[in-house]
């Protein structure tokens, strides 16, 4: 499994968002800017997301990008599974095969990537977008100073 650029700046952008919207909506070309992404391409790949109700956008001067929820709502599998499609380390090819060969397939699919499969699946989905913002600030050097006396 790969996951392809569509699917990486998606998830970039949306711990972008995460970031640095405050509950305000934040304007695509910013989000392009600090992300390094065609601003073009973000806006097809926004199209996506929104259609999956895990953004919303207003237009107009004040206009651009928010997440539908909140961060801690929004997991990483959710993101890659709308981009993506279903998350699987291997496609079903193996129709064209013996049944010698049909039985040794299924056993290493059962017990090789089925489970490797619900592991990948396990882990984006234990992910929040808020995981990764915590994440972020923390190799940032991020953090609230509580100055108690």
């Amino acid at each position: 499994m790969k996951i392809s650029t569509k699917g990486r700046y998606g998830l970039r952008a949306m711990v972008d968002i995460a970031l640095n919207s405050g509950g305000d909506f934040i304007p695509l070309k910013l989000i392009a800017e600090r992300q390094n992404i065609s601003e073009n391409y973000l806006e097809q790949v926004f199209s996506t997301l929104r259609k999956s109700d895990l953004i919303k956008s207003v237009r107009g001067s004040q206009g651009g990008y928010a997440l539908s929820r909140e961060a801690s709502m929004i997991t990483v599998g959710e993101v890659l599974r709308t981009l993506e499609g279903e998350l699987s380390i291997t496609g079903d090819d193996n129709s064209n095969t013996s049944s010698f060969e049909r039985s040794i397939e299924d056993c290493i699919s059962i017990t090789v990537w089925q489970e490797v499969n619900k592991n990948i699946n396990k882990v984006v989905d234990s992910i929040t977008l808020e995981d990764l913002v915590n994440q972020y600030k923390k190799l940032n050097g991020e953090f609230i100073l509580d100055f108690s006396i």
